[in-house]
């Protein structure tokens, strides 16, 4: 119960931040852009970058990055490489000859690939990121105002002073 408890208190903190609800969907809008990019590897890289770069809120941003997780992978995949190919008009199926794994066999196999798997995934970024921002933007703002003011409200945070 008390793992529940501080999620709970976790979730409210996120949600209840001391920002408007736009920067906090505006950072996991910025999140779920980098769960469908192409760059696979470097998305946790991605994450820190752009908090840093555009001083967002680390959680909401790490949030929407994790929409890509070891369950959707494997869909998100298919839909990345889908939409390229679609885009491009290419019709034919990705086939892998699974008696050649080394890197250059694999290498060999992927690259006609590349392209439809690349620009699949920029425009799945961009369609998902410009979904997510006014999806984010509307829950996080509706549900900031269906809480009163005391039980909803966490604690406040105490003053940042960079000099310190």
């Amino acid at each position: 119960m008390g793992e529940r408890t501080s999620f709970r208190t976790l979730l409210r903190q996120v949600l209840h931040l001391q920002e408007p609800p736009q920067r906090t969907a505006l950072a996991f809008a910025l999140g779920v852009f980098v769960a469908f990019c192409p760059a696979y590897g470097f998305h946790m890289i991605l994450v820190g970058l752009f908090t840093w770069l555009f001083r967002l809120n680390f959680v909401a941003l790490l949030a929407g990055a994790l929409i890509n997780n070891p369950w959707t992978i494997a869909p998100i995949l298919g839909l990345t490489y889908w939409s390229g190919a679609l885009l491009i008009g290419q019709t034919d199926t990705p086939a892998f000859d699974w008696q050649d794994l080394s890197f250059s066999g694999l290498y060999q196999q992927m690259l006609p690939y590349a392209l439809p798997f690349t620009l699949g995934g920029i425009v799945l970024s961009l369609v998902g990121s410009l979904l997510a921002y006014p999806a984010a933007c509307y829950f996080i703002s509706k549900y900031r105002r269906s809480c009163s003011p005391s039980p909803c409200d966490p604690a406040p945070l105490p003053p940042h002073d960079p000099l310190r």
